[in-house]
Protein backbone atom coordinates (compact mmCIF):
# COMPACT_ATOMS: atom_id res chain seq x y z
CA UNK A 1 0.00 0.00 0.00
CA UNK A 2 1.14 3.36 -0.39
CA UNK A 3 0.63 6.81 -3.03
CA UNK A 4 3.19 7.84 -5.72
CA UNK A 5 4.06 11.47 -5.94
CA UNK A 6 2.03 13.77 -8.22
CA UNK A 7 4.15 16.60 -8.52
CA UNK A 8 3.50 20.24 -6.91
CA UNK A 9 0.01 22.06 -7.49
CA UNK A 10 -1.07 24.73 -6.13
CA UNK A 11 -4.37 23.97 -3.32
CA UNK A 12 -6.43 26.03 -5.33
CA UNK A 13 -6.65 23.33 -8.11
CA UNK A 14 -6.99 21.01 -5.55
CA UNK A 15 -10.70 21.89 -4.45
CA UNK A 16 -11.68 23.75 -7.33
CA UNK A 17 -11.98 20.39 -9.56
CA UNK A 18 -12.35 18.06 -6.57
CA UNK A 19 -8.71 16.28 -8.04
CA UNK A 20 -8.73 14.74 -4.45
CA UNK A 21 -5.54 12.42 -5.47
CA UNK A 22 -3.28 15.40 -6.56
CA UNK A 23 -2.78 16.08 -3.09
CA UNK A 24 0.09 13.68 -2.49
CA UNK A 25 3.01 15.80 -2.87
CA UNK A 26 1.00 19.03 -3.23
CA UNK A 27 2.80 22.42 -2.37
CA UNK A 28 5.15 24.01 -4.20
CA UNK A 29 9.12 22.95 -3.49
CA UNK A 30 7.83 20.29 -0.78
CA UNK A 31 10.43 17.55 -0.27
CA UNK A 32 9.06 14.06 -0.72
CA UNK A 33 9.44 12.04 2.42
CA UNK A 34 9.97 8.23 2.30
CA UNK A 35 6.63 6.14 2.06
CA UNK A 36 4.97 5.61 5.29
CA UNK A 37 1.09 3.82 3.81
CA UNK A 38 -0.62 5.76 7.03
CA UNK A 39 1.08 8.90 7.22
CA UNK A 40 0.18 8.90 3.30
CA UNK A 41 -3.90 9.01 4.23
CA UNK A 42 -3.59 11.00 7.11
CA UNK A 43 -1.77 14.10 4.95
CA UNK A 44 -4.07 14.27 2.34
CA UNK A 45 -7.65 14.19 4.46
CA UNK A 46 -5.80 16.50 6.00
CA UNK A 47 -4.65 18.93 3.31
CA UNK A 48 -8.52 18.53 1.66
CA UNK A 49 -9.97 19.45 5.55
CA UNK A 50 -7.43 22.60 5.35
CA UNK A 51 -9.15 23.33 1.97
CA UNK A 52 -12.53 22.80 3.28
CA UNK A 53 -12.52 25.26 6.49
CA UNK A 54 -11.48 27.94 3.81
CA UNK A 55 -14.25 27.02 1.73
CA UNK A 56 -17.14 26.15 4.56
CA UNK A 57 -18.62 29.52 5.64
CA UNK A 58 -19.73 28.73 8.81
CA UNK A 59 -16.18 27.78 9.87
CA UNK A 60 -14.87 30.46 11.95
CA UNK A 61 -11.61 30.18 13.74
CA UNK A 62 -13.78 28.38 17.01
CA UNK A 63 -15.91 26.08 14.77
CA UNK A 64 -12.83 25.22 12.74
CA UNK A 65 -10.88 24.48 16.16
CA UNK A 66 -13.88 22.11 17.24
CA UNK A 67 -13.22 20.40 13.86
CA UNK A 68 -9.52 19.94 14.30
CA UNK A 69 -10.00 18.05 17.41
CA UNK A 70 -12.52 16.01 16.96
CA UNK A 71 -10.72 14.49 13.63
CA UNK A 72 -7.46 14.30 15.60
CA UNK A 73 -8.59 12.11 17.99
CA UNK A 74 -10.34 10.16 15.95
CA UNK A 75 -6.62 9.59 13.97
CA UNK A 76 -4.97 9.02 17.30
CA UNK A 77 -7.91 6.88 18.45
CA UNK A 78 -7.34 4.90 15.05
CA UNK A 79 -3.58 5.17 15.43
CA UNK A 80 -3.75 3.69 18.55
CA UNK A 81 -5.96 0.82 17.98
CA UNK A 82 -3.16 -0.99 16.27
CA UNK A 83 -0.41 0.16 17.55
CA UNK A 84 0.55 -1.27 20.83
CA UNK A 85 2.47 1.36 21.77
CA UNK A 86 -0.05 4.57 21.70
CA UNK A 87 -2.26 5.36 24.59
CA UNK A 88 -6.30 6.19 23.73
CA UNK A 89 -6.95 9.17 24.72
CA UNK A 90 -10.64 8.52 24.57
CA UNK A 91 -11.21 7.86 27.69
CA UNK A 92 -8.80 10.34 29.33
CA UNK A 93 -10.76 13.23 27.22
CA UNK A 94 -14.00 14.87 29.21
CA UNK A 95 -17.40 13.73 27.75
CA UNK A 96 -16.00 10.71 25.26
CA UNK A 97 -15.04 7.46 27.15
CA UNK A 98 -13.59 4.51 25.80
CA UNK A 99 -13.62 3.93 22.27
CA UNK A 100 -13.81 0.34 20.69
CA UNK A 101 -11.39 -2.08 21.63
CA UNK A 102 -7.69 -2.64 19.93
CA UNK A 103 -7.27 -5.40 17.16
CA UNK A 104 -3.98 -5.69 16.11
CA UNK A 105 -4.46 -7.94 13.86
CA UNK A 106 -5.80 -5.10 11.99
CA UNK A 107 -4.66 -3.09 9.22
CA UNK A 108 -3.18 0.51 10.43
CA UNK A 109 -4.05 2.05 7.52
CA UNK A 110 -7.13 0.25 6.75
CA UNK A 111 -8.21 0.97 9.82
CA UNK A 112 -7.37 4.75 9.22
CA UNK A 113 -9.40 5.26 6.00
CA UNK A 114 -12.08 3.44 7.68
CA UNK A 115 -12.36 5.98 10.24
CA UNK A 116 -11.86 9.27 8.29
CA UNK A 117 -14.25 8.80 5.47
CA UNK A 118 -16.64 8.17 8.13
CA UNK A 119 -15.42 11.46 10.52
CA UNK A 120 -14.64 13.91 7.60
CA UNK A 121 -18.01 13.94 5.42
CA UNK A 122 -20.20 14.75 9.07
CA UNK A 123 -17.90 17.42 10.66
CA UNK A 124 -18.16 18.87 6.96
CA UNK A 125 -21.26 18.08 6.39
CA UNK A 126 -23.07 22.04 5.49
CA UNK A 127 -20.18 22.59 3.05
CA UNK A 128 -20.62 22.99 -0.54
CA UNK A 129 -20.87 20.79 -3.34
CA UNK A 130 -17.81 21.01 -4.65
CA UNK A 131 -16.01 20.06 -1.28
CA UNK A 132 -18.58 17.06 -1.10
CA UNK A 133 -17.33 15.99 -4.58
CA UNK A 134 -13.93 16.43 -3.26
CA UNK A 135 -14.43 14.19 -0.24
CA UNK A 136 -15.94 11.50 -2.30
CA UNK A 137 -13.25 11.61 -4.45
CA UNK A 138 -11.01 11.56 -1.77
CA UNK A 139 -12.82 8.47 -0.13
CA UNK A 140 -12.45 6.55 -3.05
CA UNK A 141 -9.42 6.80 -4.07
CA UNK A 142 -7.60 6.54 -0.76
CA UNK A 143 -9.80 3.14 -0.26
CA UNK A 144 -8.53 1.65 -3.05
CA UNK A 145 -4.94 1.90 -1.81
CA UNK A 146 -5.61 1.51 1.83
CA UNK A 147 -6.80 -2.08 1.12
CA UNK A 148 -4.68 -2.73 -1.71
CA UNK A 149 -3.02 -6.20 -1.04
CA UNK A 150 -5.23 -7.05 1.75
CA UNK A 151 -7.25 -10.18 2.01
CA UNK A 152 -11.35 -9.04 2.07
CA UNK A 153 -11.29 -10.33 5.61
CA UNK A 154 -8.55 -7.75 6.82
CA UNK A 155 -9.78 -5.27 4.86
CA UNK A 156 -13.27 -5.69 6.09
CA UNK A 157 -12.35 -5.89 9.65
CA UNK A 158 -10.21 -2.87 9.66
CA UNK A 159 -12.69 -0.76 7.65
CA UNK A 160 -15.17 -1.71 10.26
CA UNK A 161 -13.11 -0.94 13.16
CA UNK A 162 -12.07 2.15 11.49
CA UNK A 163 -15.91 3.03 11.37
CA UNK A 164 -16.45 2.47 14.50
CA UNK A 165 -14.40 4.50 16.04
CA UNK A 166 -15.72 7.54 14.11
CA UNK A 167 -18.80 6.87 15.21
CA UNK A 168 -17.99 6.88 19.07
CA UNK A 169 -15.89 10.18 18.04
CA UNK A 170 -18.77 11.34 16.76
CA UNK A 171 -21.34 10.52 19.08
CA UNK A 172 -19.16 11.76 21.73
CA UNK A 173 -19.17 15.22 19.66
CA UNK A 174 -22.92 15.69 20.00
CA UNK A 175 -23.16 16.56 23.57
CA UNK A 176 -20.36 18.95 23.37
CA UNK A 177 -22.50 22.07 22.54
CA UNK A 178 -20.75 23.23 19.73
CA UNK A 179 -23.28 22.23 17.12
CA UNK A 180 -25.45 23.40 15.02
CA UNK A 181 -23.90 26.73 14.31
CA UNK A 182 -26.59 29.14 13.78
CA UNK A 183 -27.12 31.94 12.06
CA UNK A 184 -23.32 31.98 11.17
CA UNK A 185 -23.14 32.31 15.08
CA UNK A 186 -24.47 35.24 15.63
CA UNK A 187 -27.05 35.69 18.29
CA UNK A 188 -30.22 37.26 16.90
CA UNK A 189 -30.23 39.37 20.28
CA UNK A 190 -27.26 41.37 22.43
CA UNK A 191 -27.69 43.12 25.53
CA UNK A 192 -25.08 45.48 25.43
CA UNK A 193 -23.23 46.79 28.57
CA UNK A 194 -23.86 50.32 28.78
CA UNK A 195 -20.39 51.26 29.90
CA UNK A 196 -17.59 53.31 28.18
CA UNK A 197 -15.03 50.12 28.14
CA UNK A 198 -18.08 47.75 26.49
CA UNK A 199 -17.12 46.34 23.65
CA UNK A 200 -19.45 47.69 20.61
CA UNK A 201 -19.64 46.09 17.09
CA UNK A 202 -16.72 47.58 14.94
CA UNK A 203 -18.48 46.61 11.43
CA UNK A 204 -21.40 47.81 9.81
CA UNK A 205 -22.78 44.79 8.11
CA UNK A 206 -26.02 43.95 9.90
CA UNK A 207 -24.98 40.36 10.98
CA UNK A 208 -22.33 41.51 13.07
CA UNK A 209 -23.94 44.04 15.34
CA UNK A 210 -24.10 41.42 17.56
CA UNK A 211 -21.06 39.38 18.40
CA UNK A 212 -19.95 36.18 17.39
CA UNK A 213 -20.70 32.50 19.37
CA UNK A 214 -21.22 34.81 23.20
CA UNK A 215 -21.68 31.32 24.39
CA UNK A 216 -19.11 29.22 22.85
CA UNK A 217 -17.29 29.39 26.31
CA UNK A 218 -20.26 26.97 27.40
CA UNK A 219 -18.77 24.09 25.60
CA UNK A 220 -17.49 21.26 27.04
CA UNK A 221 -13.72 21.01 26.56
CA UNK A 222 -11.96 18.17 26.19
CA UNK A 223 -8.66 18.62 28.62
CA UNK A 224 -9.56 21.25 31.16
CA UNK A 225 -10.84 20.62 34.34
CA UNK A 226 -14.44 21.70 35.02
CA UNK A 227 -14.64 24.96 35.44
CA UNK A 228 -11.13 26.23 34.57
CA UNK A 229 -10.70 28.75 31.99
CA UNK A 230 -6.86 29.79 33.06
CA UNK A 231 -8.48 33.08 34.13
CA UNK A 232 -6.51 36.25 33.65
CA UNK A 233 -6.12 39.68 35.43
CA UNK A 234 -8.33 42.17 34.34
CA UNK A 235 -7.59 44.26 31.68
CA UNK A 236 -6.37 48.29 32.49
CA UNK A 237 -9.45 50.12 33.40
CA UNK A 238 -11.09 52.29 31.46
CA UNK A 239 -9.80 55.82 31.31
CA UNK A 240 -9.50 59.37 29.70
CA UNK A 241 -6.27 60.05 32.41
CA UNK A 242 -3.34 60.36 30.04
CA UNK A 243 -1.26 58.92 32.44
CA UNK A 244 -3.33 55.90 32.55
CA UNK A 245 -2.32 52.67 31.48
CA UNK A 246 -5.12 52.30 29.32
CA UNK A 247 -4.49 55.46 27.41
CA UNK A 248 -0.73 54.29 27.29
CA UNK A 249 -1.69 51.18 25.39
CA UNK A 250 -4.30 52.79 23.17
CA UNK A 251 -1.59 55.37 22.10
CA UNK A 252 0.69 52.82 21.36
CA UNK A 253 -1.77 50.91 18.89
CA UNK A 254 -2.20 54.15 17.39
CA UNK A 255 1.19 54.96 17.12
CA UNK A 256 2.56 51.95 16.21
CA UNK A 257 -0.08 51.66 13.12
CA UNK A 258 1.31 55.48 11.66
CA UNK A 259 4.56 53.99 11.37
CA UNK A 260 4.40 50.47 10.27
CA UNK A 261 7.36 48.82 8.74
CA UNK A 262 7.12 46.41 5.46
CA UNK A 263 7.97 43.74 7.94
CA UNK A 264 5.48 44.64 10.03
CA UNK A 265 2.89 44.72 7.61
CA UNK A 266 4.33 41.33 6.26
CA UNK A 267 3.85 39.60 9.98
CA UNK A 268 0.53 41.09 10.32
CA UNK A 269 -1.14 39.93 7.22
CA UNK A 270 0.92 36.39 7.49
CA UNK A 271 -0.72 35.66 10.52
CA UNK A 272 -4.28 37.28 9.86
CA UNK A 273 -5.70 33.87 9.21
CA UNK A 274 -9.09 35.51 8.09
CA UNK A 275 -12.02 32.86 7.63
CA UNK A 276 -12.84 32.27 4.06
CA UNK A 277 -9.76 33.63 2.78
CA UNK A 278 -7.51 31.07 4.82
CA UNK A 279 -7.84 27.67 6.95
CA UNK A 280 -8.09 30.26 10.18
CA UNK A 281 -5.59 30.45 12.81
CA UNK A 282 -6.20 27.15 14.10
CA UNK A 283 -5.58 25.29 10.14
CA UNK A 284 -2.23 27.70 10.05
CA UNK A 285 -1.00 25.72 13.02
CA UNK A 286 -2.17 22.40 11.66
CA UNK A 287 -0.12 23.31 8.32
CA UNK A 288 3.06 23.85 9.99
CA UNK A 289 2.53 20.41 11.46
CA UNK A 290 2.07 18.94 8.29
CA UNK A 291 4.78 20.27 6.67
CA UNK A 292 7.24 19.28 9.28
CA UNK A 293 5.81 15.88 9.10
CA UNK A 294 6.86 15.30 5.62
CA UNK A 295 9.68 17.54 5.77
CA UNK A 296 11.02 14.98 8.63
CA UNK A 297 9.19 11.77 7.08
CA UNK A 298 7.72 11.74 10.99
CA UNK A 299 5.97 8.35 11.48
CA UNK A 300 2.02 8.06 11.39
CA UNK A 301 2.14 7.00 15.07
CA UNK A 302 3.95 10.42 15.82
CA UNK A 303 1.47 12.38 13.17
CA UNK A 304 -1.53 11.26 14.47
CA UNK A 305 -0.50 11.86 17.86
CA UNK A 306 0.36 15.76 17.30
CA UNK A 307 -2.81 16.27 15.24
CA UNK A 308 -4.36 15.46 18.27
CA UNK A 309 -2.86 17.08 20.95
CA UNK A 310 -3.03 20.00 18.64
CA UNK A 311 -6.71 20.12 17.95
CA UNK A 312 -7.13 19.09 21.74
CA UNK A 313 -5.04 22.23 22.21
CA UNK A 314 -6.56 25.09 20.06
CA UNK A 315 -9.81 23.79 20.69
CA UNK A 316 -9.60 24.29 24.29
CA UNK A 317 -7.91 27.28 23.71
CA UNK A 318 -10.57 28.73 22.10
CA UNK A 319 -13.23 27.76 24.52
CA UNK A 320 -10.83 29.41 27.97
CA UNK A 321 -10.41 32.55 25.44
CA UNK A 322 -14.24 32.71 24.82
CA UNK A 323 -14.86 32.93 28.29
CA UNK A 324 -12.59 35.60 28.81
CA UNK A 325 -13.48 37.46 26.31
CA UNK A 326 -17.04 37.87 26.92
CA UNK A 327 -16.51 37.94 31.18
CA UNK A 328 -14.94 40.85 30.56
CA UNK A 329 -16.37 42.46 27.25
CA UNK A 330 -13.42 44.81 26.59
CA UNK A 331 -13.83 47.75 23.87
CA UNK A 332 -11.60 47.46 20.87
CA UNK A 333 -8.88 49.45 19.67
CA UNK A 334 -10.56 50.83 16.71
CA UNK A 335 -13.73 51.88 18.82
CA UNK A 336 -11.13 53.62 21.59
CA UNK A 337 -8.89 55.23 19.21
CA UNK A 338 -11.59 56.75 17.15
CA UNK A 339 -13.87 57.54 20.16
CA UNK A 340 -10.59 59.41 21.50
CA UNK A 341 -7.74 59.87 19.06
CA UNK A 342 -8.90 60.27 15.64
CA UNK A 343 -11.94 59.57 14.29
CA UNK A 344 -11.09 58.72 11.13
CA UNK A 345 -8.30 55.72 12.20
CA UNK A 346 -8.31 52.67 10.25
CA UNK A 347 -6.34 49.73 11.42
CA UNK A 348 -4.28 47.68 8.79
CA UNK A 349 -6.49 44.43 9.43
CA UNK A 350 -10.50 44.89 10.09
CA UNK A 351 -11.16 44.21 13.59
CA UNK A 352 -13.25 40.97 14.07
CA UNK A 353 -17.45 41.07 15.42
CA UNK A 354 -16.38 40.04 19.02
CA UNK A 355 -14.87 41.58 22.30
CA UNK A 356 -11.21 42.43 22.61
CA UNK A 357 -9.54 40.92 25.82
CA UNK A 358 -7.96 38.07 25.13
CA UNK A 359 -6.17 38.09 21.66
CA UNK A 360 -7.69 34.48 20.39
CA UNK A 361 -4.67 34.71 17.79
CA UNK A 362 -2.63 34.87 21.34
CA UNK A 363 -4.25 32.19 23.23
CA UNK A 364 -4.43 30.10 21.05
CA UNK A 365 -0.93 30.08 19.39
CA UNK A 366 0.54 29.72 22.86
CA UNK A 367 -1.38 26.48 23.43
CA UNK A 368 -0.24 24.89 19.81
CA UNK A 369 2.85 26.15 20.84
CA UNK A 370 3.26 24.40 24.34
CA UNK A 371 1.51 21.25 22.50
CA UNK A 372 4.44 21.54 19.96
CA UNK A 373 7.69 22.37 22.25
CA UNK A 374 6.32 19.12 24.22
CA UNK A 375 6.50 16.79 20.91
CA UNK A 376 9.34 18.59 18.94
CA UNK A 377 11.78 20.51 21.67
CA UNK A 378 12.14 23.77 22.14
CA UNK A 379 14.84 24.92 19.83
CA UNK A 380 12.94 23.27 16.83
CA UNK A 381 13.53 25.45 13.29
CA UNK A 382 11.15 24.63 10.84
CA UNK A 383 9.65 27.29 7.86
CA UNK A 384 6.28 28.31 7.51
CA UNK A 385 4.48 27.95 4.40
CA UNK A 386 0.95 28.41 5.06
CA UNK A 387 0.30 31.38 2.74
CA UNK A 388 2.43 30.70 -0.42
CA UNK A 389 0.11 30.02 -2.50
CA UNK A 390 -1.61 33.61 -1.23
CA UNK A 391 1.14 35.72 -2.37
CA UNK A 392 3.05 35.95 0.87
CA UNK A 393 6.94 34.69 1.74
CA UNK A 394 7.82 31.59 3.55
CA UNK A 395 9.20 32.91 7.36
CA UNK A 396 11.44 30.77 9.53
CA UNK A 397 11.52 30.61 12.28
CA UNK A 398 14.28 28.54 15.44
CA UNK A 399 11.44 27.46 18.01
CA UNK A 400 7.46 27.48 18.52
CA UNK A 401 7.78 29.92 20.87
CA UNK A 402 9.24 32.55 18.43
CA UNK A 403 6.68 31.65 16.03
CA UNK A 404 4.07 32.23 18.51
CA UNK A 405 5.32 35.25 20.08
CA UNK A 406 5.32 36.45 16.08
CA UNK A 407 1.60 35.42 15.71
CA UNK A 408 0.40 37.74 19.27
CA UNK A 409 2.55 40.65 18.55
CA UNK A 410 0.90 40.39 14.39
CA UNK A 411 -1.93 41.55 16.56
CA UNK A 412 -0.53 44.91 17.31
CA UNK A 413 0.29 45.24 14.00
CA UNK A 414 -2.84 45.11 12.82
CA UNK A 415 -4.36 47.19 15.22
CA UNK A 416 -6.94 44.67 16.16
CA UNK A 417 -5.38 44.58 19.92
CA UNK A 418 -3.97 46.21 22.92
CA UNK A 419 -0.54 45.12 24.36
CA UNK A 420 -1.51 43.62 27.06
CA UNK A 421 -4.57 41.47 25.54
CA UNK A 422 -1.45 39.64 23.69
CA UNK A 423 0.67 39.12 26.58
CA UNK A 424 -2.01 37.71 28.74
CA UNK A 425 -3.52 35.83 25.78
CA UNK A 426 0.00 33.86 25.24
CA UNK A 427 -0.02 33.27 29.08
CA UNK A 428 -3.39 31.53 29.03
CA UNK A 429 -2.41 29.61 25.86
CA UNK A 430 0.65 28.11 28.07
CA UNK A 431 -1.89 27.41 30.42
CA UNK A 432 -4.08 25.37 28.36
CA UNK A 433 -1.49 23.40 26.51
CA UNK A 434 -0.15 22.44 29.95
CA UNK A 435 -3.54 20.77 30.78
CA UNK A 436 -3.48 18.93 27.45
CA UNK A 437 0.49 17.98 27.62
CA UNK A 438 -0.69 16.17 30.67
CA UNK A 439 -2.63 13.44 28.80
CA UNK A 440 -0.95 10.36 28.29
CA UNK A 441 -0.38 9.36 24.80
CA UNK A 442 2.12 6.59 24.98
CA UNK A 443 1.85 3.13 26.46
Amino acid sequence: MGFAAKGSITRRALLATGAAGLLIGAGAGRAQAATDPARDIIIPWYRLILELVRHTPTYSPPVASRAFAWLGITCHEAMAATRPGLQPLASQLRGVGAGPPADHACDPGAVLQGAMALAVPHFFGNTGPTGQRAMAAMDRRIHAAATDGLSAETATASITLGQAIARHVIAASASDGGDPVLNMGFPQDWPRRDAPDAWVPTSGIALQQAPLLPDWHKNRPFALPPGEFCALPVPPPYSDDPASEFQREMREVYEVSKALTEEQKIIARFWSDDPMLSPTPPGHWVWILLDIAERDALPADRLAEGLALLGIAIADGFIACWQQKYHHDYIRPVTAIRRAVDPAWEPLLITPPFPEYPSGHSTQSGAAAAVLIHLFGEDFAFEDATHVDDGLPVRSFTGFREAASEAAISRLYGGIHFRTAIEQGLDQGYCVGAHVTALRTRA
